[in-house]
């Protein structure tokens, strides 16, 4: 495929939505987009997408626990201490078993393609194997994703039966999977990244060394920052400073490091993220389940901060990304108004937080792609061709009216109401891994 037809909504900035009636997209060889311009009547074009539907940028998440496909949607009655020590680290543990855990990826990567997610941030378990079948599975699939293999060694902050049995052993395991990873030869569709799991599951030598390796190959960084008021407290009392000067201090904070969460987070420390060029994965439903607050969103950006969205699977329970764009659409709201109606009205929010639909869609396109330094989330020339399209009408979650409806309105109904029945194709770096020839 060289040229695709059809009417493109996107956020080239967060406070822009950018209609384009009827234009034609063309790609080199490799899947970037070389040109995007109007069509003219004597254009034909390989795929012409139909009236009704739409070509956006493919939509991009932050934040994954691959191991936690099964249990999403459940769960959700304990603190997140609670909850990791009794649901998640079992499960986890699981996928030492190769077959379990090539079971749980077969079904999470199509099924999260399907969806529009064409760039996916994962957390995998600690096993090596089912790091490197993860990744395969991402590469079999044609989505473009980092995996990391989760080193964790706390004695106190992980079960005996699920952790990395030295620090030592945790940073070789880390090594051994990017190589590895590396050695699949994705063409940097899929790529491996440092991945402590949370300051509570390792030991200060497990961050150090890890954060040595991070600075000696390269390779970029997640982990959880300031979550909630449990993991923040905890770094505080073990370290007296914050999660994030912790992790500056061991080598972790680095440029486009995906921090998850990060709900309390300051300003001084939104300063420093800002400075280093380390980004947020925004979990607006997950948060509501463990994070005890609402993410400051928009003063994050305000102060420089690189912002995307994640999904957190399975802490949060629903996989499609445009659910977690109107998701933080809501929780800004919540923010902005306030919840304690005993309080004055003036006193019970923090005014200028809310965000608009056009503002969340960029997060989850061109914001998450800011975030990992990748020239995805935007078509546009040199940008790869990441791309969906969503279809509208009868059969459909959004229906148009068309003596109502611009496409101002339709892109706003997609955001809050689209679904992934609705998202009709999907291509990643111009291959297309989901649909067929539409004209």
């Amino acid at each position: 495929m060289r040229t695709v037809r059809a009417t493109i909504l996107q956020t080239p900035e967060p406070d822009r939505l950018e209609v384009l009636t009827d234009h034609l997209v063309s790609l080199d060889a490799t899947g970037t987009i070389e040109s995007v311009r109007p069509a003219q009547p004597t254009d034909v074009a390989d795929v012409t997408i139909a009236d009704g539907s739409y070509l956006m940028p493919g939509l991009i998440d932050l934040h994954v626990h691959a191991p936690q496909w099964p249990q999403v949607g459940t769960g959700y009655d304990l603190p997140l201490d609670k909850w990791l020590f009794e649901y998640t680290f079992p499960l986890e543990a699981r996928c030492e078993d190769p077959e379990f855990a090539q079971l749980v990826w077969s079904s999470l990567v199509p099924a999260l393609l399907g969806g529009g997610t064409t760039t996916a941030v994962y957390y995998s378990s600690i096993h090596e194997p089912a790091t490197l079948s993860l990744a395969a599975a991402c590469v079999e699939h044609g989505q473009r994703a980092f995996v990391g293999r989760v080193a964790m060694d706390h004695a106190t902050g992980t079960p005996d039966y699920y952790r990395d049995a030295s620090a030592a052993d945790g940073v070789a395991a880390s090594l051994r999977s990017i190589d590895a990873i590396t050695a699949l030869g994705a063409n940097d569709l899929v790529r491996p990244i440092i991945t402590p799991r949370f300051i509570p599951a390792c030991t200060d030598a497990l961050l150090e060394g890890l954060g040595e390796l991070a600075e000696a190959t390269g390779t970029p960084v997640q982990t959880h920052c300031s979550e909630n008021d449990w993991e923040h407290g905890y770094v505080l009392d073990r370290f007296g400073v914050t999660d994030t000067e912790a992790l500056r201090r061991f080598g972790l904070l680095r440029d486009h490091a995906v921090l998850a969460h990060g709900v309390l987070i300051g300003a001084d420390d939104q300063a420093t993220l800002a400075s280093i060029g380390a980004g947020v994965a925004h979990c607006p439903l997950s948060n509501v389940y463990f994070g005890n607050a609402v993410f400051p969103t928009r003063s994050a950006m305000e102060r420089g901060v690189r912002v995307g969205l994640g999904s957190d699977l399975a802490g949060g329970s629903e996989a499609g990304m445009l659910a977690q764009a109107a998701h933080a659409v809501n929780a800004s709201r919540y923010l902005e108004d306030g919840v304690d109606p005993a309080m004055a009205a003036d006193k019970r929010g923090t005014a200028n937080s809310r965000l608009s639909v056009v503002e969340a869609f960029w997060l989850a396109t061109r914001g998450g792609a800011d975030v990992l330094g990748l020239p995805v989330g935007y078509l546009a020339p040199g940008h790869a061709f990441d791309a969906i399209t969503i279809a509208t009408g009868p059969g459909h979650a959004v229906q148009t009216w068309p003596d109502i409806d611009d496409d101002h309105r339709i892109f706003e109904k997609i955001v809050r109401r689209a679904e992934a029945r609705d998202v009709t194709n999907v291509w990643v770096a111009g291959r297309q891994v989901k649909g067929g020839p539409a004209h």
